[in-house]
């Protein structure tokens, strides 16, 4: 089995009814034992200030990264927080990914982005997509998902509302070219 940690899956249109519609998910593990994506589109209206006074921590300076808008990470465990961010940097919890990516879960992160020391690149995310071991495999034979490599431009300089139109540019689709029916020759 092919793995899809550290790629992207785009929703296609036999997901327009359902949590998922016009969904782009970075695939953080994809395993034996299921996967783990988060929405990278989907914003919440919470900012990373509004998170910073959740946590009591002290705000500085008015600066731009406290306007950036918290995702819906996905429909799983929702009050849990997920920071995706370069360079990896010393948290306390944090797990490296590839090129130089990194998923960050503790607060040491937040007190960082209120000392102004944290990276420029980086998104927090409340929740998480998740599938059972093969249910993705399943999803993707349906045609629920079109998966492309990564990209760090559209993870962290896209914005949030185009990322779905920008994902299907990049392998030349243009959204109004996707049906909603699946087929098999």
């Amino acid at each position: 089995m092919h793995s899809l940690e550290h790629s992207f899956l785009i929703a296609t249109p036999s997901l327009d009814d359902g949590w998922f519609e016009k969904t782009v998910i970075y695939i953080v593990e994809d395993n034996e034992y299921g996967s783990m994506g988060l929405v990278i589109n989907s914003p919440n209206r919470l900012t990373v200030k509004d998170l910073l006074e959740h946590f009591h921590l002290p705000i500085h300076d008015e600066s731009e990264e406290l306007t950036r808008q918290v995702l819906i990470g996905g429909p799983v465990d929702n009050e849990r927080g997920f920071i995706l961010h370069t360079p990896q940097g010393q948290w306390k919890s944090s797990m490296p990914l590839q090129d130089g990516l990194a998923m960050t879960v503790s607060e040491d992160f937040l007190e960082a982005v209120s000392e102004q020391q944290a990276p420029d690149n980086f998104l927090v995310c409340l929740g998480f997509a998740g599938w059972e071991p093969d249910q993705l495999a399943q999803e993707l034979q349906e045609n629920s998902w079109i998966t492309i490599p990564y990209n760090e431009s559209l993870l962290f300089e896209t914005p949030v509302e185009k990322r779905w139109e920008v994902a299907l540019a990049t392998l030349g689709i243009h959204p109004s070219m996707l049906s909603t029916h699946a087929g098999n020759a």
